[in-house]
């Protein structure tokens, strides 16, 4: 494959599914649910090994941005680009930025658009499906990727394969696309034969693409060439402009594009995949014991059959269940029968209109700089547990209703207060008053860890002020 072959990676979503592991601050992507990788690098990693292909284009929500930096720099991979999205607008627009960013440079370049949140088990056969859509991409066609159903599925839509596509076997115009149809069709579409799963990854020269787009859907690309001509600079990221970006329609590249586009192919793919769309995807896929069950964690099955169970921060023990879901984190609990696993959305839903805090993030919260964890709290107090990684620093900040209490526990901190600056090591501490400028660094080659006691009339994360930020959050 001499030609080149941008992987353009798509990172946003917030998997309200597979809640309460996935949360709308570290959303299923960017969790180990399948290896000891997250779905993030597992996607990067079996990129590797296919000739022609370059660094990556990341395409994500704002929010996740230094979790993906960080979560690509543990594979040691630096992205040809990362794109930030300002507000969500499915994926025609973010496909439509990357292939911008690509086509001033390279616009017979091959894209393979891949979901960050997807399983493929077989590698080697994803490697010879990507080569496939890759020449056939290059006759100008837009190639979609036909999972081989396995079973009468119907929480995905279908493709239609129309003619052959010669010499390339297994590859097929496409006839149409068909919305997720009931348990009847579906069983039809497999006795028949000649219809695929939509897997949602795709192959097309960025050139065709736009040009695709421009026809379709012109006022897509027109927002999308502003947001791209406006956007800022911001560290490592490019950042779209808010104001072009939040204007563009939003559309996924499905109902923009290919189900209208007269130049649409697929190719036949057997790849041991799945899009972990919920807890029973991943019973499916899990290894099973002679019962069944799916076991992570510290856990112990008495009894239980067809069980998908994950203890996350406790020892969970079940007896005599069967057909559930059951996942343990250290704030959260689900029990749920597992052939309702698609319903967990909803709950997802009904904690967002009573206004609680569990669908959002875990008690620890991640920050470019390290990690916080909410160790207990109450009216007009909370504790915090501090990590901040080896040569790495909170910005220089004040807060006007809450002071703080910083304790060390292990290693070594530099503390800024008002004008002066001290060193603090192990069991010694200070304390910030309501008002007062501040900075915690760690300019050691060791984790430091202290404890944070916040006391005042109010303590969000939004009451900080920001006068300097070295991940530029000011």
């Amino acid at each position: 494959m001499p030609e080149r072959l941008v992987p353009v990676i798509l990172c946003g979503g917030s998997g309200s599914r597979l809640w309460p592991m996935s949360r709308r601050l570290l959303p299923k992507q960017f969790l180990p649910l399948v290896t000891e990788h997250t779905l993030l690098q597992d996607t990067v990693l079996r990129l590797r090994g296919l000739d022609g292909c370059g660094a990556p284009v990341a395409v994500l929500n704002q929010e996740h941005r230094f979790l993906a930096a960080e979560q690509l720099q543990a594979l040691d991979v630096t992205p040809r680009s990362m794109l930030l999205e300002p507000i969500g607008r499915n994926t025609a627009p973010a496909v439509a930025a990357a292939a911008l960013l690509v086509a001033a440079e390279e616009p017979d370049a091959v894209l393979l658009v891949l979901p960050a949140d997807h399983l493929v088990a077989d590698v080697p056969a994803f490697h010879a499906a990507v080569r496939k859509a890759a020449a056939i991409a290059r006759l100008g066609l837009l190639v979609t990727f036909g999972i081989a159903p396995t079973f009468p599925a119907t929480g995905f839509g279908y493709i239609e394969a129309g003619e052959p596509i010669a010499p390339h076997g297994g590859a097929f115009r496409i006839r149409r696309f068909v919305e997720k149809p009931d348990a009847q069709r579906a069983q039809a579409f497999l006795a028949q034969g000649g219809y695929f799963w939509n897997g949602g990854m795709f192959a097309f020269t960025a050139g065709a693409f736009l040009a695709e787009l421009e026809r379709l859907r012109p006022e897509i690309l027109a927002a999308t060439k502003n947001a791209i001509a406006n956007a800022a600079r911001d560290l490592d990221f490019l950042r779209l402009d808010r104001d072009a970006f939040a204007a563009c329609p939003s559309d996924s590249i499905d109902y923009a594009v290919m189900e209208r586009t007269d130049r649409g192919a697929v190719v036949r793919a057997e790849m041991g995949w799945s899009d972990i769309g919920s807890w029973s995807a991943l019973w499916d896929t899990g290894a099973q014991d002679a019962s069944g069950n799916v076991a992570r964690g510290d856990v112990s099955l008495h009894d239980a059959a067809r069980c998908y169970v994950r203890a996350d921060a406790r020892h969970v023990s079940v007896l005599g269940a069967q057909d559930l879901v059951i996942v343990e984190t250290d704030d959260a609990l689900l029990v749920a029968a597992r052939d309702r696993a698609e319903e967990v959305k909803e709950v997802v839903e009904r904690l967002d209109r009573q206004q609680r805090s569990e669908h959002v993030s875990h008690t620890r919260v991640y920050r470019p700089w390290g990690y916080y964890e909410t160790v207990d709290e109450g009216v007009r107090f909370q504790v915090k547990r501090l990590m901040v990684k080896p040569g790495h620093g909170l910005s220089l900040q004040l807060h006007r209703k809450r002071a703080e209490h910083w304790v060390v526990v292990s290693g070594k901190a530099t503390v800024t207060r008002g004008d002066q600056t001290e060193t603090l090591e192990e069991n010694q501490s200070t304390f910030i008053p309501v008002g007062t400028k501040h900075r915690l660094q760690n300019l050691t080659d060791a984790p430091l860890f202290l404890i944070e006691v916040q006391s005042g009339s109010y303590l969000g994360e939004d009451d900080i002020e920001r006068f300097d930020d070295r991940y530029g959050r000011t």
